[in-house]
């Protein structure tokens, strides 16, 4: 396969990533207009977040398998397309309930984008080259992150708050479209069978033990960061509806950058000479010293150093982010990738609820963000800690993903 068409697959998945996180903000950055429409609290916002979180985490325990299971091509866009038609039904609901059902289905569908996406570089790239690959690949949500602030106000108040929610879905099914008609060869064979090594066996492996952990750790900031980022600016500095998209889309443009920099640094010091363990956590130990100063936001005085502060803490976990998912397709065959992954996410999703409600939680009692950044902070080192502790050494299992997952040692 050329390296042409390999990269047609890199920026396929590139859209549909950015697509998935495009529809899920969508919410945040209209909170302020549908809790005036709609008499939400705070609350009732978490409550929906949550909705949310419980099914894509449910979900990932079947999509993974699914993906594995049906292969990539039909799985992806299944997936896509029921994820773009949920987002494209929060414009006819009209109520707590309905945007709560609508949440739910999207929230479900959605969560079949991390393991196709990181499936994808397991398939169609070498060990070698899919660090750079999931590097690209995770810039997607960033990118969607930081198109969405800046679109979707204008496009709320040129066209009414439903028609984001519909632009975004049908952008959703002309991918499936497109996807479709793309006819790739896989470097890993990729169909419809079994999965070789069986959920259970996974579920006892330290390697599956290690990412889940890591994705806890991580995942909770993340989704806190997506959900909340749009409020801290709205409540923090008074930001309205109209302004408060353009420090959160300088913050996740430097989210961006650190995805990219996550898949280009580890692959560098492995041309180098670096093992794949020394270059693999070295890198995620620099990216988890990077976000300890988050919790600055809290004493400066604008709302654009807020955002320099924390789109550096959004660079380091992107950075750290592209390396647990390349350490993923480092340890554990690529027939079995998807499951692994789905595995870890549904433990990321589900903690991260916790965070989500404490934020409600945190704001009603008066104590305001700090005690949600402080958390923030720490998370990475002690996800690496995790690592070190259950992988000492990382032991790379063959390209062809033949062999049996590879055991720490």
């Amino acid at each position: 396969m050329t390296d042409r068409k390999r990269w047609i697959i890199v920026a396929l998945v590139f859209v549909a990533i950015m697509l998935n996180y495009v529809d899920r903000q969508i919410l945040a950055l209209l909170k302020p207009t549908l809790e005036t429409e709609f008499h939400w609290s705070d609350q009732d916002y978490a409550n929906m977040l949550s909705a949310f979180q419980v099914a894509a985490a449910v979900a990932f325990l079947g999509t993974g398998w699914f993906i594995d299971r049906v292969g990539l091509k039909l799985g992806f866009a299944l997936g896509v397309a029921v994820w773009s038609l949920a987002g494209m039904a929060h414009a006819i609901v009209g109520s707590v309930a309905g945007f709560i059902t609508a949440r739910v289905v999207l929230g479900g569908a959605e969560s079949i984008g991390t393991p196709a996406a990181v499936k994808s570089a397991a398939v169609y790239f070498t060990q070698k080259e899919r660090s750079i690959a999931l590097g690209i690949g995770n810039t997607a949500p960033n990118i969607g992150a930081v198109v969405t602030p800046l679109v979707v106000p204008a496009l709320a108040v040129a066209f009414g708050w439903r028609a984001a929610f519909l632009a975004a879905g049908a952008l959703g099914l002309i991918w499936v479209a497109v996807w479709l008609s793309v006819r790739i060869p896989a470097v890993v064979e990729d169909g419809v069978r079994p999965a070789p090594i069986r959920w259970a066996d996974l579920f006892r492996r330290r390697e599956t033990a290690a990412i889940a952990i890591a994705k806890v750790l991580s995942d909770q900031v993340w989704f806190f960061m997506l959900a909340w980022l749009p409020d801290l600016f709205h409540r923090m500095f008074g930001l309205p509806q109209g302004t408060v998209g353009l420090p959160v889309a300088l913050a996740y443009a430097m989210a961006a950058a650190g995805a990219l920099t996550g898949g280009w640094l580890p692959t560098r010091l492995m041309a180098n000479g670096w093992s794949v363990n020394r270059a693999r956590k070295g890198t995620m130990l620099l990216y988890a010293v990077l976000v300890l100063p988050v919790t600055l936001v809290l004493i400066v005085d604008d709302a654009w150093s807020a955002a320099l502060l924390l789109g550096l803490g959004l660079f380091a976990h992107q950075g750290f982010s592209t390396n647990l998912f390349a350490l993923a397709t480092d340890i554990v065959p690529a027939r079995a990738v998807g499951s692994t992954i789905g595995i870890a996410a549904f433990c990321g999703n589900m903690w991260s609820i916790v965070l989500i409600q404490l934020a409600a939680v945190s704001l009603a009692a008066g104590y305001g963000y700090g005690p949600l950044l402080a958390i923030c902070s720490v998370s990475y080192l002690l996800a690496l800690g995790c690592i070190q502790l259950i992988i000492p050494h990382i032991v790379a299992v063959p390209d062809d993903g033949s062999g049996a997952v590879a055991m720490a040692h």
